[in-house]
């Protein structure tokens, strides 16, 4: 599954999708991917204003697009979650294990996952943490998500291994990927993570 971001009828940053469209695809199916995502993507007219997001879905047969306007998911709070088995490498629409994940948040918006000590992502993006002169993303995500590999690739984020007691170095942080846009994300101070 890859999940796009169409702003006004655009499609926003194909190259990225496409790249880890056919790695992906190459990773799961041992195959060259046998299609282009440009090829694909036919815009309904009603889609074609405001934020739309797109649910690329595929297997090694066929495709279908899911058009749906977009509402930002709304996150002030993240709580810390623990799980050092989840593998999250490959973008599935099956997402059990994150959403077993999910009933530990308490009172937070979303959880921010901790694996082997390390931060990793949120349950539906990565993050990067600002130390007052850089931003940082963590060295060991979940998934390497497009916005993520983006920045990275225009030297706006760099990758640190970030651990739980790394965090009091960072006085802020934001969500990424691929329908929150790095500059129109809020920076959410980093005592609004939860331990």
């Amino acid at each position: 599954m890859e999940t796009i971001k169409i702003e006004e009828g655009q499609i926003r940053n194909l190259p990225w999708h496409q790249w880890r469209f056919e790695k992906s695809f190459f990773l799961h199916y041992l195959k060259p991917a046998p299609f282009k995502l440009a090829d694909l993507i036919k815009i309904p007219l009603e889609f074609k204003k405001g934020t739309v997001k797109l649910r690329f879905l595929y297997n090694d047969k066929d495709c279908f697009c899911q058009y749906m306007p977009y509402v930002p998911k709304k996150v002030d709070t993240l709580q810390l979650v623990e799980n050092n088995r989840i593998e999250y490498s490959l973008k599935y629409v099956n997402r059990r294990k994150i959403r077993n994940l999910l009933k530990q948040k308490k009172e937070a918006d979303d959880i921010l996952i901790v694996k082997n000590n390390r931060i990793t992502d949120t349950s539906f993006s990565n993050i990067v943490l600002f130390d007052g002169e850089k931003w940082h993303t963590p060295l060991y995500p979940l998934l390497k998500g497009t916005a993520r590999e983006r920045l990275l690739a225009q030297e706006k984020i760099y990758e640190k291994d970030i651990l739980v007691r790394d965090l009091p170095e960072y006085k802020s942080f934001k969500l990424i990927n691929a329908m929150l846009d790095f500059e129109s994300s809020p920076q959410i101070p980093l005592a609004h993570i939860l331990f």
